[in-house]
């Protein structure tokens, strides 16, 4: 009888159905391509792409920071969680064993009207041992449900970890070129003081001769106070900046070892291809699916509370009175039974939680979309600012090129006699700024870069240090014509 039973409910188990719907990709309208791509450029998205900067110093950094950042071991820390809620939902779909044991000695009162039977002792011993078991039959798919939704809530989590570590390595690398970038406007401001320096120097000799003025010696040094005036801030930003990287890197506050210069950084290549091909492997696109999909299957698990539950219950032991005679034939006890369970009335209790499920996904669907709109927008601006800074930065180029010619010829009139001190005073104030201003501009495009690999998402795995080529169906991933296959289409019965 009890094997019949176990197969009963095998068969029940196997031919149920799952209520509720089977995910399915939404379509999602996307642009065909971007507008300021290049599409001259070689496609680099399938390696680790900070090591196109070619500055070993970035690269141990970088590894440093995945290896030792909390951020990133709080991520890991999530994840592992959400791994063992997925072991714990899944439990259910087992049978659940157990075991009991009892052990007691009891004196009943004999006080009054109380007699017991003379075979039995007074006091007397109680020995108990038991082996349970349960099963919930899943009929509708509830607990299968709720596990689907706790695989997508771990797939979630993971992509939530992944944004973490693609974040982690964007910051360290924006750090580290901002820090070269105020690195060379310190050497910009300390050579031009230098000059300055020299040349108060010279006109203060002069002016002991007689051949210029007090009025010259003061320009000079106003000149040279103003660019002395602006080395502390940049030292200060310096400061601020190591102290920040160090904390990115896991560090306590201090230094950071440089390698090349701003000025010695390998400009990469902006990787080109369809921006399905490329946003499809955001991080943050991938979570908002996860999370659509978890949804999705919570309204499964809700509907199923209008059907009845079954359950198998069973237990085999021994009880004696004699510790010594506990598993003879005589004390083995044995009992199993099946339940079943359902509501009638509940005031509304199980359709609130229906539409509870089914309002959450539909947030879940508009954040999806959401998420893939703000992608493609921020995919747009990084590029747009990569293409507008190189221009800049070509220019800025020529203009530094201009303003030290500019200063030459001054000079040059100036020692013969042809022109005023103030015409060399006003090439020196254009100048200044202007070198200032290109390190700026150079650093920026750098990191408009970093942001460009970071708004697409990039093609590799970052945690494992190792490649991870663009899916096959990477063309229609973002427009619902094609899957995933960690996100494969979940099959079951529509009840």
């Amino acid at each position: 009888m009890a094997r019949r039973l176990l197969l009963l409910a095998c068969a029940l188990l196997l031919g149920g159905c799952m209520i509720g719907p089977d995910y399915v990709r939404p379509v999602v309208e996307t642009p065909a391509a971007f507008r300021f791509g290049d599409r001259e450029a070689s496609a680099t998205a399938n390696t680790d792409w900070w090591q196109q900067f070619q500055d070993p110093v970035l690269d141990a950094l970088i590894a440093e920071a995945l290896a030792n950042n909390r951020n990133v071991r709080i991520a890991a820390a999530n994840l592992e969680k959400a791994a063992a809620v997925l072991v714990e939902t899944r439990s259910p779909l087992w049978p659940q064993l157990g075991y009991s044991g009892s052990a007691a000695r009891q004196r009943i009162s004999e006080s009054g009207n109380v007699s017991l039977p003379e075979r039995i002792p007074n006091p007397h011993s109680a020995y108990q041992t038991l082996a349970s078991a349960s099963w919930e039959i899943d009929l509708w798919g509830r607990i299968r449900r709720l596990s689907e939704a706790a695989q997508a809530d771990l797939l979630a989590t993971e992509e939530a970890r992944n944004g973490v570590i693609l974040s982690l390595a964007a910051s360290v690398a924006t750090s580290y070129i901002q820090l070269l970038t105020l690195d060379e406007q310190l050497r910009v401001a300390q050579r031009t003081l230098a000059t300055y320096d020299e040349s108060v120097k010279l006109f203060e000799l002069r002016f002991q001769y007689g051949q210029v003025s007090l009025m010259n010696v003061e320009q000079a040094r106003s000149q040279y106070e103003t660019a002395a005036a602006g080395i502390p801030p940049l030292e200060s930003q310096i400061a601020q900046t190591e102290n920040a990287l160090s904390i990115l890197l896991g560090r306590n506050p201090g230094p950071i070892r440089r390698g090349r210069t701003i000025q010695q950084l390998a400009l990469p290549s902006v990787p080109a291809g369809l921006p399905s091909d490329l946003l499809a492997q955001r991080p943050d696109i991938r979570q908002a699916e996860q999370t659509l999909i978890a949804a999705n299957a919570q309204i499964g698990a809700a509907r199923a509370l209008y059907f009845p539950t079954i359950s198998l219950t069973g237990a085999f032991g021994y009880s004696s009175s004699d510790l010594a005679n506990l598993f003879n034939g005589p004390a083995r006890l044995w009992n199993y039974a099946g339940s079943i369970s359902g509501p009638l009335f509940t005031g509304g209790a199980v359709y609130g939680q229906v539409k509870q499920a089914e309002a959450a996904r539909r947030a879940a669907l508009f954040n999806y979309e959401l998420t893939i709109q703000s992608a493609f927008a921020d995919a747009e601006n990084t590029l747009a600012a990569r293409s507008k800074l190189a221009d800049q930065v070509r220019a800025q180029e020529r203009l530094v090129r201009a303003n030290s010619e500019y200063v030459r010829l001054a000079r040059l009139q100036y020692e013969g006699g042809y022109a005023p001190y103030s015409t060399v005073l006003q090439a020196e104030q254009q100048l200044f700024p202007s070198e200032l201003n290109y390190a700026q501009y150079r650093g920026s495009l750098f990191i408009s870069l970093v942001n460009i690999y970071k708004a697409l998402g990039g093609g590799w795995d970052i945690a494992l240090g190792a490649v991870r080529e663009p899916p096959s169906h990477a063309a229609g991933a973002l427009t619902g014509r094609g899957t995933d296959p960690r996100f494969t289409e979940r099959k079951g019965n529509h009840d």
